[in-house]
């Protein structure tokens, strides 16, 4: 902490401020079911595209399989159309476009298989991936709980997308600009100094004097949101 000091000293600037995430994205299901693996932890890293979730999939599974036997049923029904058109089985396709398109529509066989393409679509939703990569801020939901859609199961914050929030005062704000290099020292890990560049600034000059700037940060695994920081300006 006296190296840090010392580094502030010489800097001849400082600001107390808090690193955040730039975004933390919520992760739902697709689909009503059990959640049947469900193992994550507040903290846990994720990549994106890693499973972290899976919903029970005997319901779906049922219905696929009888939908496969409504298709076969359909199809059958779809051959006897024809055939009674005097086409042979083997040669069904010798008959007009138009006729075919007639028999899929009268047999079932157009909604069969539109249900059963529904259905399988739907068993790739009891696999839930993470969308982004990250850590595990927060979990709503509990092993072999309902999964609904529309509410979150646990909440992702992209550790690899971080900026540092602080403020300095009016007559200090000339010496920044979009893409001014900045360097932040967090209190957990003093000695290490993050290269951070001026990303947004406040329009408005608040009531105490101060002017509210943001930097975006190159990650590091010492750096997670709401760490406090101190600022100082690049030489």
């Amino acid at each position: 902490m006296h190296n840090l000091q010392r580094t502030i000293e010489s800097e001849g600037f400082s600001s107390k401020g808090t690193i955040q995430a730039i975004m933390e994205v919520p992760v739902y299901s697709r689909i009503a079911e059990q959640i049947v693996s469900f193992d994550l932890v507040i903290g846990q890293r994720v990549r994106k595209g890693e499973v972290v979730a899976r919903l029970n999939q005997d319901v779906l599974q049922d219905k696929i399989n009888r939908n496969k036997a409504e298709l076969e049923k359909a199809d059958y029904q779809y051959q006897s159309i024809l055939m009674g058109q005097g086409y042979k089985r083997q040669n069904l396709e010798q008959a007009p476009e138009e006729l075919r398109n007639q028999a899929r529509v009268n047999s079932g066989y157009n909604t069969a298989k539109a249900s059963l393409r529904q259905l399988e679509r739907e068993l790739t939703f009891c696999t839930i991936t993470a969308p982004l990569t990250g850590a595990v801020s927060r979990i709503e939901a509990t092993l072999y709980s309902a999964a609904t859609p529309g509410v979150p199961l646990f909440y992702i914050v992209d550790t690899e997308h971080l900026k540092v929030c602080f403020d300095v005062l009016e007559n200090e704000l000339r010496k920044f600009e979009p893409g001014t290099k900045i360097l932040v020292y967090s209190v957990a890990y003093p000695a290490e100094a993050h290269e951070a560049w001026i990303s947004a600034i406040s329009p408005v000059v608040e009531k105490n004097g101060m002017v509210r700037m943001e930097a975006n940060l190159k990650p590091h695994p010492h750096l997670m949101p709401g760490m406090t920081a101190i600022v100082t300006k690049a030489k």
